[in-house]
């Protein structure tokens, strides 16, 4: 069982074949055999998990093992604590209203780089960052959530899926994972260490959307 950590860049696809010519997976990840656990918008940032196990992939994917991800997002206004509220209670969005999740204002992300092209500027216009903690996975979720409660997302960087962090990992940089993180991770999703299973790993399906 191999599990690898990515820090996916802005419009990048979440995927290794090539529909067109956007770049894709395939132009950061070097290693054979392991494929995404999940998927991250092409106009999103941040922390990816690529493995060679399907059921490892499907735990972290499986809305009913409700494994914590972690978002920072950068939106456009002041964010009231009637808005934050809502975030936190559920949202209610045209595929149901979403579970509660964690969410608070903080400040700038320390020693986030920079994106490129960066966010559109507007003088007049304020931004802040949220960070939000979600235990479920819908199509463009954090951007629909934030748009329902009047705060448009202008940049968004996953920071975390469980107890795995994207801390020391530079846009673009692939690394193993510990054997220490991994077995936090199955931890997490409730399964026996990788010593102990006894199963075989089978190659996980690849996302359906990107």
């Amino acid at each position: 069982m191999r599990l690898f950590l990515l820090n996916k860049p802005y419009r990048v696809l979440t995927r290794f074949s090539r529909p067109d010519d956007r770049p894709t997976l395939a132009d950061h990840v070097p290693v054979a055999g392991i494929y995404p656990a999940g998927r991250l918008d092409y106009d999103s940032e941040g922390l990816l998990l690529l493995t060679d196990d399907g059921r490892l992939a499907a735990g972290i994917t499986d809305p009913r093992h409700a494994l914590e991800k972690t978002y920072w997002a950068q939106v456009e206004g002041e964010p009231n604590a009637d808005q934050v509220a809502r975030l936190r209670s559920g949202v209610a969005l045209p595929d149901g209203v979403t579970r509660p999740a964690g969410a608070r204002r903080i400040e700038a992300p320390r020693g986030l780089w920079p994106r490129e092209p960066p966010i559109r500027y507007r003088a007049r216009i304020p931004t802040a960052w949220l960070e939000l903690r979600l235990r479920e996975g819908r199509n463009r979720q954090v951007r629909r959530m934030t748009a329902a409660v009047g705060l448009p997302t202008l940049r968004l960087v996953r920071a975390a899926i469980g107890p795995l962090s994207l801390e020391g990992l530079a846009p673009g940089e692939l690394r193993a994972a510990s054997a220490a993180e991994l077995a936090q991770l199955l931890a997490a999703l409730g399964r026996p260490s990788a010593g102990r299973s006894g199963r075989s790993a089978s190659r996980p399906r690849a996302p359906a959307r990107n």
